[in-house]
This record gives structure tokens, C-alpha cells and sequence, in this order.
């Protein structure tokens, strides 16, 4: 894919007209022909593989004194010395947009990039001109903005992670070619918020969920994140756990302390577990309590607008059905805005008893991470994310904190988007 990318980027050269009047033709100084353009006519360029050799400013640029001189048979020079003033059809951006996202990493590609930016093109209507605000190339690193008069569309890429901006989104959404991308990302995030408390007010209080969850905080526990937070600092609660044994292996807190807790140095006296001796209901109504005294002794921050306790970060997963924490699509509890813990007797999803924090205290957060990953989840995400109306309002579209929301999606989960 690395010489792919300027082969291509030569053929729009090549292929697309100098303006939308007529059939103008750009003519290439290495011999490369030139073939015959049919004005106001769409055209598709195909990716062809050839070696190109790194561009530099001394063979493309104008005022350069490498193109005073007849090019050597051994350069292959992909844009003209002389680039007239040109308008694109909107298909060919949109073309060359899925080439520039999957070779972003390339430093070859990133170098003709930033020749091409440099070059001095001329805005021209009708169409979207190239210049250099409106593409902008860094070494490894690639940015695309579109804009059309029917929709607005942006993305960033590096490596094989790409940022994306979608109608119902509010706040960031990164998509990985990999879970193990998102695995990476989703530690440094972490270990980087963790370090930005634990030096502001000397601790760092994260909440963590069940599910995938735990399994995408593996990175976490290995080199360099591991050694690069002060775990004392750390106090770890529940946003939901099922009414079953610690040692049970549907408890959200048996999975967190085999895939994470248990690889850590937190001291015991930091992590808050849901007491698995009580009901339901009074299992809740002890976590709360346990809650307001931490609030009281400054461990948890308070919101000053809700009276919320606010967690520096919550960790949140996604069911298939567009779930969080513990409240379901369709559950009355979803609309429980006075308790800060609650219970549910009749869950959807076995176990049937489980308690959650409420969406208000998930809300008050000022750092939230929803983390979804796989194919089944494609469903919720689209309804989350996606174009068009929802039917019905799914809990993960209610999570809408005071601070911010990032997304960490893998490609399958991100396919419907």
C-alpha cells in the first residue's frame, strides 16, 4: 500500500480535467501519456501497484532547479512541475478519501502529501478545490474534512485507528481495525487520566462495569502502562454486579480480580466491592451509603449542579441490546433520577437480580469510556450513532455526562456506521 497511494494519486492527475468547461489535459514532463478527457464525466480511477521513489521539493517543486533539468530516466516525478487550476467531481474525493485513510501511516504516501499541499493551487467553482486547508498531511499522520451542501463528514487517522464524528454522536468516537488496537488505546487513556488526578488531588477513583469490559483493560497491567501509574492512588468501584457470591463466575467482581485487580499493587482498602451477603435491595441501599461517606470524606468529588457523587472516570461496556450498567432498554430504572443505587429484580438478562448505579450518577462523570466491541453490538451502535431516528431511546443513548464520552469501537461493532 505504500506506493500504491501516489500511483493513484497521479492517475486523479492524470485522468481528472483542469476545469468544468471543457477537456483540458495535464501534460506529465516524464513522458507518463496523457489520455483523452471527456468534460462534466465522472471517473474511477483503479489502484495500480508500481515503485515510485521518494519525492522530494527538488524534483516537484517550480522553483526548483531539478526540474530546469530534463528528468532522469530513473525518477519518476507523479505530479507536473506546473499544476493548472482544477476542480474535482465530489465522487473522486470520496474515492481517493478511502485510500488516504487506509495508507495514512505511510511516510513515503505522507511525503508526496505535503508536496502536494504545497503546491499553488487556485480555488474554482463550480466543485471542491485541493488545496492546503483542505487537505493536510504530517508524517504519519493523514486529516480529511468534506463537506458537501447535503452533509458534513470528518475523520482523522493514525495508524489503524480512525476518529470519526457521526449525527448523534456527543463527544469523541475512535474505530480500530483491531481489538487489540483498542486494547492499547483504551490503557493509555486510562493510565493518562489516572496520572492527570492522582497529581491534581492526590487519588484517582474509576468505576469499572462486567462483560468485555475487564478484557479490554488487559494492556493495562503490561509494560509500559503498569509501571507508569501509582496504583496506591487508586480507589476501584462497581457501576453494576449481579446478587451473587464474590466467587461466582457471574459476579462482575470475580472477573475483575482474576483479569486485573489480582496483576496490580491496589492496596485492598481501595476497592469497594458490593457486599454479596445482602438482598438486592438493601445490597443497594449499603453501597449507596458507603458512597455518601466517601463523599463526605472528599475520596469521591460531588457534582455542584446535581449533587451526583462524580467519579474521575467510568468504564462502560455495552450489551448487544444497547444496555449499560444494569438498566435495560424499556425498564422503568432507566428513568430513576433521586437514588444514586438502585436494584432490579426482574433483570432481561440472567441473573434476574442485580443492583446499578443510576444514570444520574453515571452522568455526573467528567471522563466516560464506553468501550464496545464485536459484531453483535453493531445493532446498538448504528441506533446509538448512526443516521436517522430511534424508535425507541436505548440506555446507552441516555448516557450523556457533564464532561466527556469516548468511544472506543473495533471495526465489527463500528460496521453499520
Amino acid at each position: 500500500m505504500v506506493n500504491t497511494c501516489p500511483h493513484l494519486i497521479a492517475e486523479f492527475f492524470h485522468k481528472a480535467p483542469t476545469n468544468t468547461l471543457g477537456g483540458s489535459r495535464i501534460h506529465y514532463p516524464n513522458g507518463i501519456p496523457d489520455n483523452d478527457v471527456q468534460p462534466n464525466k465522472p471517473y474511477v480511477c483503479s489502484i495500480q501497484t508500481k515503485q515510485f521513489p521518494r519525492v522530494t521539493s527538488q524534483n516537484l517543486h517550480p522553483s526548483s532547479s531539478a526540474t530546469k533539468q530534463k528528468p532522469s530516466k530513473n525518477i519518476a516525478a507523479p505530479f507536473p512541475p506546473v499544476v493548472p487550476n482544477f476542480t474535482f467531481p465530489i465522487c473522486i474525493y470520496i474515492r481517493l478519501f478511502d485510500t488516504l485513510r487506509m495508507a495514512s501511516s505511510s511516510r513515503v504516501f505522507s511525503s508526496y502529501l505535503r508536496t502536494l499541499c504545497s503546491l499553488p493551487f487556485r480555488r474554482s467553482s463550480p466543485g471542491i478545490p485541493l488545496s492546503s486547508s483542505f487537505f493536510i498531511g504530517k508524517s504519519g499522520f493523514g486529516s480529511l474534512r468534506l463537506t458537501s451542501n447535503l452533509r458534513k463528514f470528518e475523520c482523522r487517522t493514525r495508524a489503524s485507528m480512525a476518529e470519526i464524528i457521526t449525527p448523534k454522536s456527543k463527544g469523541k468516537v475512535q474505530v480500530f481495525d483491531a481489538e487489540d488496537e483498542l486494547a492499547v488505546s483504551l490503557a493509555k487513556y486510562t493510565a493518562d487520566l489516572a496520572n492527570k488526578f492522582s497529581k491534581e488531588k492526590d487519588s484517582f477513583t474509576v468505576v469499572l462495569s462486567g462483560g468485555s469490559l475487564i478484557k479490554s483493560l488487559r494492556k493495562l497491567v503490561e509494560p509500559p502502562f503498569i509501571d507508569s501509574v501509582d496504583w496506591s492512588k487508586w480507589h476501584v468501584f462497581w457501576v453494576d454486579e449481579r446478587v451473587v457470591p464474590k466467587d461466582h463466575p457471574n459476579s462482575n467482581y470475580f472477573l475483575a480480580y482474576n483479569d486485573f485487580l489480582s496483576k496490580i499493587p491496589i492496596p485492598s482498602g481501595n476497592v469497594y466491592a458490593i457486599n454479596d451477603a445482602l438482598a438486592a435491595e438493601a445490597a443497594a441501599d449499603d453501597y449507596e451509603t458507603c458512597l455518601k461517606h466517601l463523599v463526605k470524606s472528599k475520596i469521591i468529588d460531588q457534582s455542584e449542579i446535581t449533587g451526583f457523587p462524580k467519579f474521575d472516570l467510568i468504564l462502560l461496556g455495552m450489551g448487544p441490546d444497547g444496555h449499560v450498567a444494569s438498566l435495560f432498554p424499556s425498564h422503568p430504572l432507566v428513568h430513576e433520577n433521586t437514588k444514586w443505587v438502585t436494584c432490579i429484580k426482574d433483570s432481561p438478562k440472567p441473573p434476574l437480580e442485580r443492583i446499578s448505579f443510576t444514570l444520574p450518577v453515571i452522568n455526573a462523570s467528567p471522563y466516560i469510556a464506553l468501550v464496545v466491541a464485536g459484531a453483535s453490538k453493531a445493532n446498538s451502535v448504528h441506533a446509538a450513532l448512526g443516521p436517522g431516528p430511534s424508535s425507541d431511546m436505548l440506555p446507552v443513548q441516555m448516557v450523556s455526562p457533564d464532561g466527556v464520552v469516548t468511544w472506543f469501537l473495533d471495526k465489527e461493532a463500528a460496521s453499520k456506521l
